[in-house]
C-alpha cells in the first residue's frame, strides 16, 4: 500500500511510540478492505509494538479498524482508508495511542481529562477536505486523554448510503451520542467550549487580566502572522487575538503562487506560520472574536466574550470571507446543498448535478474539479464574459459534462425543506426566468471584508466595508494600523497580505518609538 519512501518515513515516526498498540480490523471483500489490510500490514512491519487481528463483529461499519491499548482504554476507529489528508490523522493517532504525548498545553489536558460523561463522537469526512483532519485529530486526541471519549472517523464517500440517510451535505459533520454536534472546522478549544460551558468565562477572565500590549494584532491569517513576527522581533510586548488562527487560508486547497514554494496546501502553510509565530514571545489568544474598538489613552479591543484588551498600537488583520448570494433559500439550505468549499464537500455530490456560481478563477477552478466527481456541472456567470484566466476557461470548455450560462442572475435556491432541489435564475438579456434541477450549489463570487464589528466606530471604512489605509498601513485613527484582505490594498493574495502585515508592524513600531512614554520605558 505504502511506497518505500512513505514506509520509511512511517518507520521513523513509529520509533517514537513507547507502548503496545492493538489494531482490530473489521473487513469485507471490497477493494477498499484490501487496501486497508495492506496499509495495516505495512504499519505492522515498521513497528514491533503493533499487533493486528481481524474481528468482523467488532463494528457494523466495514471496512473499518480501531486503535487501542491492550487494556482497551482508547476508543479510536477509522471507517475508511485514511489516506490523503487523513494519513496524518492516522499517524498521530498511532503515536498518541502508543504513548507519544499529544501536543496540547497542560491546562487543556486537565480540562479534557476532567470531562465527566460518556461521549461517543462520529465525524463524517471526505478525503479531499482540508478542514476535516483538524476535527478528526482533535477528537482522537481527546479520546487518547479521556477513556470515556470515543471517536470514529467515517469516510462519507465510502459510506454514501449512510450519508444520504442522515442528509449530510457538508463535511466535516460531527455527531455526539447520535445527535448532530457541529459542522465545519473545529479545534480542541472549540469542542471543549461546547462541552464545558464554563470554559469561555474562565478564558475571558484570563484575557481581561492581561497587561497592556505594545502591539496587538487582531486576526491570525497571513497578514496577522507576519505582523506578529515582525513586531516580536523588535522586542516589544506583542499579542495576537484571533477567531481562527490561519484564517481563510485554512480553507484553501492548492497554493501554487507562493514565491519559493512551488506547491503547498493551506493547512500546511498555516502550520508553518503558527510554528514560526510561536518561536517568538507572542501571546496568542485563539478562538476569540472582536466586538468593538475604542480609542482613549490606549486602544481598547472588546471581545464577544466580554473580555477587554488594551494596547498602545493595534494592527487590524481580520481578513475576508466568502461572499454570499443573498437570495431566498441560501441561508435555509446552507450545508443542505449550498456549499462554499468544493474541495471539502464535492465528494458528497458524487454522480449528482451541481451548479457553480461565479466565473472568476475560483468559480472556474471549482467547476473543473467538480466535473471529475459529479454527473454534470452548470456554471452561472452574472456578466457576459468569464473573468478567469484563459487557460482555465479553455480547460472548462473542453469538459463534456459542463454547461456555461452567461448573464445569469441567481434569484432563488429551491428545496424540499430538507435539501436543495434546484436553482432559479433570470436571463439578464431577455428578462426570462428559468429553473434548473440539481442537488448542489457551490458559491464562488468573491470576498467580503470582516469589518462589521468596526462599523460606526472611529476607523474609516469604504462603502464596501474595507479599512482605508495609506502606504504605511495607517488607518484614520492614530496608532491603529491595518493589513491584508480587510484593507483597501488591491489584489487579495497571500504573499501580498504577508508583506502588508510586515509593513504594518514596522509602521506600528515607528509610531511607538515616537511616543514619550515608550521612550521613557525603553530607557529604564
Amino acid at each position: 500500500m505504502l511506497d518505500a519512501d512513505l514506509k520509511a518515513q512511517l518507520k521513523g515516526y513509529m520509533e517514537r511510540a513507547t507502548s503496545p498498540i492493538e489494531i482490530v480490523a473489521a473487513l469485507d471483500d471490497t477493494q477498499t478492505s484490501k487496501q486497508i489490510k495492506s496499509l495495516l500490514e505495512d504499519i505492522l512491519d515498521v513497528s514491533p509494538l503493533v499487533s493486528l487481528r481481524e474481528d468482523n463483529a467488532a463494528s457494523s461499519r466495514q471496512p473499518s479498524f480501531s486503535l487501542n491499548r491492550p487494556d482497551g482504554s482508547v476508543g479510536i476507529r477509522f471507517a475508511g482508508l485514511p489516506m490523503g489528508h487523513e494519513f496524518t490523522s492516522l499517524v498521530l493517532a498511532l503515536l498518541q495511542v502508543g504513548g507519544y504525548p499529544p501536543k496540547v498545553d497542560a491546562d487543556t489536558t486537565l480540562q479534557i481529562k476532567a470531562l465527566n460523561g460518556d461521549y461517543s463522537f462520529r465525524t463524517y469526512i471526505s478525503l479531499t477536505c482540508q478542514n476535516c483532519p483538524e476535527v478528526v485529530q482533535a477528537l482522537n486526541l481527546m479520546a487518547v486523554l479521556n477513556p470515556r471519549i470515543r471517536h470514529e472517523m467515517v469516510d462519507g464517500a465510502l459510506f454514501q448510503d449512510e450519508v444520504e440517510q442522515l442528509k449530510i451535505m457538508a463535511v466535516p459533520t460531527v455527531y455526539l451520542n447520535g445527535e448532530v454536534f457541529g459542522q465545519g472546522r473545529m479545534e480542541v478549544g472549540d469542542i471543549l467550549a461546547k462541552l464545558d460551558t464554563g470554559a469561555g468565562t474562565r478564558a475571558a477572565a484570563r484575557i481581561d487580566a492581561k497587561a497592556p500590549f505594545d502591539v496587538l494584532i487582531v486576526g491570525g491569517g497571513p497578514a496577522g502572522a507576519s505582523a506578529a513576527i515582525y513586531a516580536a522581533r523588535k522586542g516589544i510586548r506583542t499579542g495576537v487575538v484571533s477567531e481562527r488562527f490561519g484564517g481563510q487560508v485554512l480553507d484553501t486547497m492548492g497554493i501554487e503562487n507562493f514565491i519559493s514554494v512551488k506547491e503547498t496546501e493551506g493547512p500546511r502553510l498555516v502550520a508553518g506560520l503558527e510554528e514560526h509565530v510561536k518561536s517568538y514571545d507572542v501571546d496568542i489568544m485563539n478562538l476569540q472574536r472582536a466586538k468593538s474598538l475604542t480609542r482613549g489613552d490606549l486602544v481598547e479591543i472588546e471581545l464577544e466574550s466580554g473580555a477587554r484588551l488594551r494596547t498602545k498600537t493595534v494592527i487590524l488583520a481580520t481578513g475576508a470571507r466568502w461572499r454570499e448570494m443573498g437570495v431566498p433559500g441560501e441561508a435555509e439550505y446552507r450545508t443542505k446543498g449550498v456549499a462554499y468549499c468544493p474541495h471539502c464537500d464535492g465528494p458528497l455530490f458524487k454522480g449528482k448535478r451541481v451548479a457553480v456560481i461565479g466565473g472568476g478563477n475560483s468559480g472556474v477552478e471549482a467547476a473543473i474539479d467538480l466535473a471529475g466527481i459529479v454527473s454534470h456541472v452548470t456554471l452561472f456567470e452574472f456578466l457576459d464574459v468569464l473573468r478567469a484566466d484563459a487557460v482555465l476557461v479553455a480547460k472548462l470548455k473542453s469538459l463534456p459534462n459542463v454547461t456555461i450560462v452567461m448573464e445569469a442572475q441567481t434569484t432563488q435556491v429551491l428545496g424540499d425543506g430538507s435539501k436543495v432541489t434546484g436553482l432559479a435564475y433570470k436571463d439578464r438579456r431577455s428578462g426570462e426566468s428559468h429553473t434548473v434541477d440539481l442537488e448542489g450549489i457551490f458559491v464562488q463570487i468573491g470576498l467580503v471584508p470582516n469589518t462589521e464589528w468596526l462599523k460606526g466606530g472611529p476607523v474609516a471604512l469604504t462603502p464596501r466595508g474595507e479599512i482605508v489605509v495609506d502606504a504605511k498601513g495607517q488607518t484614520s485613527v492614530p496608532g491603529v494600523f491595518a493589513a491584508g484582505d480587510v484593507t483597501t490594498v488591491p489584489y487579495k493574495q497571500i504573499v501580498i497580505a504577508m508583506g502588508e502585515g510586515s509593513k504594518a508592524a514596522l509602521s506600528a513600531f515607528d509610531h511607538l518609538i515616537r511616543l514619550p512614554v515608550f521612550e521613557a520605558q525603553a530607557a529604564e
